[in-house]
């Protein structure tokens, strides 16, 4: 017999590990079988087959269209014939016209399209579906080359690097701050930061439902939101275990919020650099002021924290960098390469670092004041709202 607490004897003799992993050996011999057997053929011989198409990334050059397409449906679909505005045309495809669940083709148009018209593309399939899209603006896609490399590393600091620096340089005044006030600053960087994770997300949600179905555009931005919240949280208390002096908390909370606002500004550079790709120029423009003037704001959000502490030069434009910079690589990315679910998981990913940094203050201005009154008096709350209002305001000039 077995004592209290103790387990059988049959269950004891069998490793641990063998016990966690026998259910998911079972369950893969269950998949096997089941497509082996495949019990739903009877029907697939009765429906036509189930066929999507995404359109995830259209070059033009010279007499030259060239489309990227995913097959986002459960079956194989075969392309059969290309039109364009209307009128079918010779096409090639790469790898070849017949595109399994998941995979990806290149098809090559020879078509003189016209600057600055709108273009109709429609793919046909062997079933008769049609697939469109739409150039909206015909111009030629940027080829990557030292000119443009240049322009949109230019773009990046009008709109990322300078404005940040220009913000960091309010930490002297801070410094010389009453506490009451270095709270109503803490609380306005929680609103700017707040506004911004919403600003991410929404803009991450849109992207979600235009994203192709396979890739799940909600699940992405559950993983990318939570997953760098989550990330950000655990290094934040593996920092604050090496060194729990105050200044060194007070920078690390610094770095952290540098790092969601880079993030943040990464996605701004992908917008920025997709715009000037797609040949909206006016868009384009319009995004670099108002981005320019958003982003002013971001510096004042960094340097907060050290209002008491202070920080070498050296370290601010340390922050400085991780907070503007991101936003070049976002232009050269939306510029070059964009892709729709790249962009959803950078804002995804600055959604969830940016919500976390503003949770980070709040905990850390809760633990400077134990046992005192609630941190929402009328100051703090006004701080917050000012923060709502700017981000609000600049956000107006930014016409998205």
């Amino acid at each position: 017999m077995n004592g209290p607490g103790q387990q059988p004897r049959a269950t004891r003799r069998v490793p641990t590990l063998v016990l966690a992993v026998l259910p998911l050996v079972l369950l893969g011999l269950l998949v096997v079988v089941f497509l082996k057997t495949d019990p739903t053929s009877i029907l697939r011989a009765s429906f036509p087959p189930i066929e999507e198409l995404a359109f995830q990334r259209v070059t033009l050059e010279p007499g030259l269209i060239t489309l990227r397409v995913t097959n986002d449906g459960p079956d194989p679909l075969t392309i059969a014939q290309v039109m364009v505005d209307d009128a079918y045309w010779s096409f090639t495809i790469e790898p070849g016209s017949t595109i399994d669940r998941l995979g990806n083709a290149t098809v090559t148009i020879p078509y003189a399209w016209v600057q600055d018209d709108a273009h109709v593309v429609k793919l046909i399939t062997s079933t008769g579906v049609t697939f469109e899209h739409e150039i909206e603006v015909a111009v030629e896609s940027p080829k990557p080359t030292a000119q443009l490399f240049g322009m949109f590393a230019l773009l990046g600091i009008f709109v990322g690097v300078v404005p940040v620096a220009l913000g960091l340089m309010w930490l002297p005044a801070l410094r010389h701050t009453p506490k009451k006030w270095v709270d109503f600053f803490l609380f306005l960087t929680v609103g700017l930061l707040v506004f911004l994770g919403f600003d991410a997300l929404e803009e991450a949600l849109e992207i979600a439902g235009s994203v192709p179905g396979v890739y799940q555009g909600m699940g992405l931005v559950v993983i990318g939101g939570i997953g760098s919240a989550a990330l950000l949280c655990a290094l934040n208390n593996a920092l604050a275990s090496r060194k729990p002096d105050a200044a060194h908390g007070s920078m690390t909370l610094s770095c952290m919020i540098a790092s969601g606002i880079g993030l943040h500004n990464l996605a701004e550079g992908l917008a920025i650099g997709a715009a000037y790709a797609l040949g909206e120029i006016s868009l384009g423009s319009m995004l670099v002021l108002g981005f320019m003037l958003h982003n002013i704001t971001e510096g004042l959000a960094i340097v907060a924290p050290l209002a008491k502490s202070g920080a070498a030069l050296r370290r601010l434009v340390l922050l400085g960098a991780i907070a503007g910079l991101p936003t070049i690589a976002g232009a050269w990315i939306g510029g070059f390469t964009y892709s729709p679910v790249w962009a959803l998981v950078f804002l995804a990913v600055g959604a969830g670092a940016i919500f976390q940094v503003a949770w980070q203050i709040l905990a850390q201005m809760a633990q400077q004041r134990p046992g005192q009154s609630s941190l929402l008096d009328f100051t703090n709350v006004g701080g917050l709202m000012a923060g709502f209002l700017i981000m609000y305001t600049t956000g107006l000039l930014v016409a998205v």
